[in-house]
């Protein structure tokens, strides 16, 4: 089954930090150009009044904390970035996307 992540970052994390982090990680998430997180579905990302949100559906949890380990984490670490201030896992249950 499909897992549904919210990643919640607080209010130092803007466009500017997520470009950075998407730059050190070698994709663009607005094109979806570059090296592609293996089991990554769906990504969206934006700012909120607290912070920045980035919501993804991941082919597994598992697939999802095996980028975390490996590339986002480092990313993040690399680029002076905070980790997320909450993360928030969830079963996809129903899932659209229209054009």
């Amino acid at each position: 089954m499909a897992a549904g992540l919210i990643l919640h970052f607080p209010p130092s994390v803007g466009e500017h930090e997520y470009d950075a982090v998407s730059s050190h990680l070698g994709v663009n998430m607005r094109t979806g150009e570059g090296d592609w997180p293996e089991g990554l579905q769906s990504h969206a990302a934006g700012p909120t009044e607290d912070g920045w949100i980035v919501t993804e559906i991941w082919e597994s949890k598992e697939a999802q904390e095996a980028f975390m380990e490996g590339r986002l984490g480092p990313a993040l670490h690399a680029t002076n970035q905070p980790p997320p201030a909450r993360v928030i896992w969830f079963d996809i249950v129903a899932t659209q996307h229209r054009h």
